[in-house]
């Protein structure tokens, strides 16, 4: 019978019509251990995007104890450019522009990784419950899935947020992420249905384990790498999601955000008046956060996939 190991490590068999022996069907040994970290390294797409995403968190984390400047504090020089005293200016009434900036970054890093994390938790949810029961249950749970699909999340995270008046970075978090699964779902539904009839999971099932710890030790950790590709882009999602919130006066007021730094810049008429350090921080902040994030995706996607790879 085919090993646990080679069933999941190796990639598909060359159908050469010599031989039958296990060493024949599977000519590549099990993945190698720091296998993957090898090609990562070497992966200039994975390098450059983590380098992005990484330089934006680490000014997120230590950026606030580099000033003694709050966000939302008045009385500094109005409409001052980027000097040694404000490294990015102040802002037409008076506001340091570098403390709203690393504010607002940790705000983002904050609204993306909780988005992601309970679009993620309910995409896996649904998504291993519909691809391993099947049947009845599975139709159940694509209907609700693709009924969710089908509506407009933008158009109803505007409207939720305009009657419930969202306060708080945790309660955007929460309402971006309860739209945000639908697609998540489906994708790790098909894994999920491909595994589900590999023999090491039928080997669990006639042992006697329940429904979840099927799910939990054996379909799982061989999604490990396709569930983190997919909680990246509920991240990229949740925090251009948050940022068009913010933008349009819908997000929290209380909390510094790159979206309300632009809300704020257009409300004061910034590019009209030449104020480019109000607007440009912010808007290179969302573009480089995004951006680095889709482009670690893709470079993960060639090291996790031996198709994809370049030596």
């Amino acid at each position: 019978m085919e090993s646990r190991a080679d069933l999941v490590a190796t990639p598909e068999i060359a159908l050469t019509g010599e031989g039958s022996s296990l060493e024949d069907a599977y000519p590549e040994p099990p993945v190698r251990r720091f296998e993957a970290l090898h090609f990562a390294v070497r992966n200039a797409k994975l390098v450059v995007g983590l380098a992005v995403v990484l330089a934006f968190l680490v000014a997120a984390i230590a950026g606030p104890w580099l000033t003694d400047a709050t966000p939302f504090e008045f009385g500094y020089p109005l409409g001052e450019p980027p000097s040694s005293a404000h490294w990015l200016g102040t802002t037409s009434p008076g506001q340091d522009v570098y403390s709203q900036f690393v504010y607002g970054l940790r705000s983002s890093f904050i609204v993306g990784a909780l988005a992601a994390a309970v679009a993620g938790l309910l995409g896996m949810a649904i998504g291993f419950l519909g691809g391993y029961l099947g049947g009845v249950i599975d139709e159940i749970l694509s209907m609700v899935t693709n009924i969710v699909l089908v509506i407009p999340t933008l158009a109803v995270l505007i409207i939720v947020s305009a009657y419930l008046s969202v306060g708080s970075l945790w309660s955007e978090a929460l309402l971006i992420g309860l739209t945000s699964w639908p697609w998540a779902a489906r994708a790790i539904r098909a894994q999920t249905f491909s595994l589900a009839s590999r023999d090491f999971v039928s080997l669990a099932r006639l042992s006697g384990q329940g429904t979840v710890k099927v799910i939990v030790k054996e379909i799982a950790p061989n999604m490990s790498s396709y569930l983190f590709l997919t909680f990246i882009l509920l991240f990229g999602g949740a925090v251009l999601i948050a940022a068009t919130l913010d933008f349009l006066g819908l997000g929290p007021s209380q909390v510094m955000s790159l979206g309300l730094m632009l809300n704020n810049a257009v409300s004061n008429a910034a590019l009209q008046l030449g104020m480019w350090w109000w607007f440009i921080p912010p808007g290179v902040g969302i573009t480089a956060i995004v951006g680095g994030l889709y482009i670690m995706n893709v470079g993960l996607d060639e090291v996790f996939n031996p198709k994809l790879r370049r030596t």
